[in-house]
Parts: structure tokens; C-alpha cells; sequence
């Protein structure tokens, strides 16, 4: 009896193969439509965007291309194929802009992106296309039913870029190269006013200032110890009793020393 129902299983099995296989050699573009709309409710999104892929240049301009472009871009991103998830919702966007859908598009696509983004490490293009994408959402949508979500994805992606920053300003004083670190650590202060490594960034600002004034030729020490001495008061104004500050304290002496 087990034998008999393993039999019967796994005829059904090649049965319905068979008929995905038949309809992907089909030019019945209505059947394989009605089949990749079958199988994206039952979940199985690789048949269902395979279908579809199929018939969508056939029933692009019909009123089932609608639904076809919002069903493949689905069955990407369920599939964790996110860059293709992210066309076609783009797509949809670009091609149905008075649909019911559209709000949902614009979100998705900025979610895709937010999937997309790599670990601080690595290049950071895709988060500030998610950044991006879901500022678009929020311009188009002020009311939309995503506002939440998309400002909780909009500051995690801003940490990371945030992050990235700190970490490349920092390799800059690592390596002691003074001026870059300078210009980088001046600048991720700039770009987040409020981050959470600010009085570590203001005092590195102003040790990197001190070592580039104390590495440099005669004639540009004074102008560097004097940003130096800007640096010390940027840090201490804001941190009298900060972390860095008795630190703060010994190198603005050595300042007025040298200026001496």
C-alpha cells in the first residue's frame, strides 16, 4: 500500500512538471499567466516568476500586465532575488503610476535596496540608494501607510554610513596621515552633527591638527598649531569633563609652548 502511494505521488509529481514544462514551450500566453498567478499563491515563486517572465512581453499592454509586473517583482524579492525585485518594482512605478499598487512599489523597491547593503566594510552604494529610495517613497507618500518603517530603515542605513565614516576617519589617523584624517574627521562631523562617536571625533580632530602642525615645515606651523588651538576649543567648550579632556588639556600647553 505504501509502494501505492509513493507511485501515485510521484506520478502526480511528473504530471504537474510536465505541464509547467509544457507551458514554458507554450504560446498560450493567457494559460501560462493563469499558472504563474496558480503558483505564486501557493508560494512557489520560481515557477510562478518563470511564467511570468514568459508571458509579460506578450501581455505587457493588456490589463494583465499590470498585475504580471506586480506578481514577478514579488516572487523576486520572496525569492531573495533583490536587484531583480528591485527592477521590476521600479518598472511599475515607471508604467502604472495611477495604480492602487503604486505606494507599494515605491516602498518595496526602497526595501529591496535596504536587503541589498553590505556590512560597513564593503562599498556602501546600495545604502544610500536605499536612503534614496525611501526619502522618494516619503516625498511622494507624506501620509503613506509606511512612514514608520521607512524612518526606522532610513536610520539604520544612516548608522551604517555613519560608522563607515568613523572607521575610515580613524584609519587615516592610524596610518598618520594628519591631513587626511583632518579633512575626514572634520567631515564626519559635518555629515552627522549628532553622532554618537562626536567627542571622540572632535578629540581626534584636534590630536591629528597638533601632529600635523608639529610634522610640518616652518612656515605652515603657526597657521596649523592655530587650528589646533580652534580644535581644543571645539572639544572642550562642548566636553569640559569629557573623556578626552585632561588629554585636551596637555596638548593645548604643548600648543601654547611651541607658539612661544
Amino acid at each position: 500500500m505504501r509502494n501505492v502511494v509513493f507511485i501515485l505521488a510521484l506520478i502526480a509529481m511528473v504530471g504537474c512538471q510536465s505541464e509547467y514544462q509544457k507551458l514554458l514551450k507554450s504560446d498560450d500566453y493567457n494559460a501560462i499567466y493563469e499558472a504563474g498567478v496558480k503558483y505564486y499563491e501557493e508560494k512557489d515563486f520560481y515557477k510562478s516568476y518563470e511564467l511570468l517572465e514568459k508571458a509579460l512581453p506578450a501581455l505587457r499592454l493588456t490589463e494583465k500586465g499590470e498585475n504580471i509586473t506586480m506578481l514577478l517583482a514579488k516572487s523576486y524579492m520572496e525569492e531573495n532575488d533583490y536587484l531583480m525585485a528591485a527592477y521590476y518594482f521600479e518598472r511599475f512605478a515607471l508604467t502604472y503610476p495611477a495604480s492602487t499598487q503604486i505606494e507599494q512599489a515605491y516602498y518595496y523597491d526602497a526595501v529591496c535596496y535596504y536587503n541589498i547593503s553590505p556590512v560597513v566594510t564593503l562599498d556602501q552604494s546600495y545604502t544610500e540608494k536605499s536612503i534614496q529610495a525611501f526619502q522618494l517613497y516619503l516625498n511622494k507618500f507624506p501620509q503613506g501607510s509606511y512612514i514608520t518603517e521607512s524612518n526606522e530603515y532610513i536610520g539604520k542605513l544612516r548608522g551604517k554610513l555613519e560608522e563607515k565614516a568613523y572607521n575610515n576617519s580613524k584609519l587615516y589617523y592610524t596610518l598618520e596621515d594628519y591631513k587626511a584624517a583632518v579633512t575626514a574627521l572634520k567631515n564626519c562631523l559635518k555629515e552627522y552633527p549628532d553622532s554618537k562617536y562626536r567627542e571622540e571625533l572632535l578629540y581626534l580632530t584636534l590630536r591629528s591638527s597638533f601632529l600635523l602642525a608639529e610634522n610640518s615645515v616652518e612656515a605652515k606651523k603657526m597657521d596649523r598649531y592655530d587650528m589646533a588651538i580652534d580644535d581644543y576649543h571645539s572639544y572642550i567648550d562642548e566636553y569640559p569633563n569629557g573623556q578626552w579632556a585632561k588629554d585636551a588639556e596637555k596638548i593645548y600647553l604643548q600648543i601654547q609652548k611651541r607658539i612661544k
